[in-house]
């Protein structure tokens, strides 16, 4: 079962509607929601499809992203450098959110869609790999360099999770990163 037009799947959470729903491969929804660290903060949860049921609203955290992509990097070393070395460059090139305007264009369900469609299609070696699709993996990062950027212009965690991933740092590093410490 997929996500059909016109399908009510709830994304209400703790009571807020979110500003942007995605639907992504008829497997995930995700919800993009006002957050409170700054004006234009974003908040991200998700909901999985899990047989004929969608699972509970969760967060997605940088730690399950980053052992997604080890298991890809496992079936795929190559395929998954190239993915991280693209995830650099768009780290690059991400820029905070500063008007409602700018929010507004980047929350754009089809837009989002149509620029992760386009990256993900490179990667079709990944497919089947890991727990998460290229698609939403990509989507997610895409969202989570916004959102880290928008709240601290000085900000590199994420960056930093993206590089040791792709020196190919060992898992300590890897999950200290992921996990903040």
């Amino acid at each position: 079962m997929s996500i059909m037009p016109g399908q009510n799947i709830s994304m209400v959470c703790k009571g807020q509607e979110p500003l942007a729903i995605v639907p992504v491969n008829g497997s995930y929804i995700l919800g993009i929601y006002k957050g409170t660290l700054s004006d234009y903060d974003i908040l991200l949860k998700y909901r999985q499809k899990e047989g004929d049921n969608w699972s509970r609203i969760r967060t997605p955290k940088h730690i399950h992203w980053a052992v997604d992509m080890l298991i890809k990097h496992y079936s795929e070393p190559h395929e998954t450098d190239l993915l991280l070395d693209s995830l650099l460059n768009l780290w690059e090139q991400t820029v905070p959110l500063e008007t409602k305007a700018e929010q507004d264009e980047l929350l754009s369900p089809d837009k989002l869609l149509a620029d992760v469609n386009d990256e993900a299609a490179k990667y079709d070696k990944l497919a089947g790999k890991g727990e998460y699709s290229v698609k939403f993996l990509i989507l997610i990062a895409k969202l989570l360099m916004v959102q880290e950027k928008t709240n601290r212009h000085d900000a590199y965690m994420f960056k930093n999770l993206l590089e040791r991933l792709k020196e190919h740092r060992n898992i300590f590093e890897i999950v200290s990163t992921a996990t903040f410490h």
